[in-house]
């Protein structure tokens, strides 16, 4: 199968911007995944990507979470086991693997109360709750490796590209 035209090349994912390379993958994604989590066949179609788009499609969202707000709070709003595993993963193969194991602890904290994160109220129940306070040791530590990366996770996600253009779809240079 043919890689779309929108596709970067190999040579386009090297360079000198790590802002110029975001852009391309941010266009990238646009036209590989028009789903976002939540909506049906989302995870259906991200495990049709290739790996590395798979990884950022799948921790996005948390990269937004950790920038507005926490750990817990992304259990919350993204309230699915699955998608917790497949972001856990994504993490793994972005090379996040500090972050990676943060939240695989803040998921296993967060699964003590999963019943109670799927409440409508969850939100007004989380601030200043058990989970909350267990969780927050981590939030900072999660905090403190994103603002050590290029753009919290995303930076990831350029590092990894520019590792393995093949595995975010990048054509051959011509």
């Amino acid at each position: 199968m043919k890689p779309p035209m929108n596709t970067p090349t190999a040579g386009q994912l090297q360079a000198p911007s790590d802002d110029e390379v975001f852009d391309f993958l941010v266009e990238v994604l646009k036209t590989r995944m028009p789903l976002g989590p939540g909506q049906p066949g989302f995870l259906q179609a991200a495990r049709e990507l290739p790996a590395g788009l798979r990884a950022m499609v799948t921790t996005h969202h948390l990269d937004v979470s950790l920038t507005r707000d926490d750990l817990g709070w992304h259990f919350g709003n993204w309230h699915d086991e699955e998608l917790a595993l497949e972001t856990a993963q994504g993490l793994d193969v972005l090379g996040a693997d500090e972050l990676a194991s943060l939240f695989r602890q803040a998921f296993a904290l967060a699964q003590k109360h999963w019943q109670r994160l799927g409440n409508a109220d969850w939100s007004e129940w989380y601030h200043g709750s058990p989970l909350e306070q267990l969780i927050d040791p981590l939030n900072t530590q999660a905090w403190e490796i994103c603002e050590r990366s290029w753009n919290g996770i995303l930076g990831y996600w350029v590092a990894y590209a520019r590792k393995n253009p093949a595995e975010v779809g990048a054509r051959h240079d011509a």
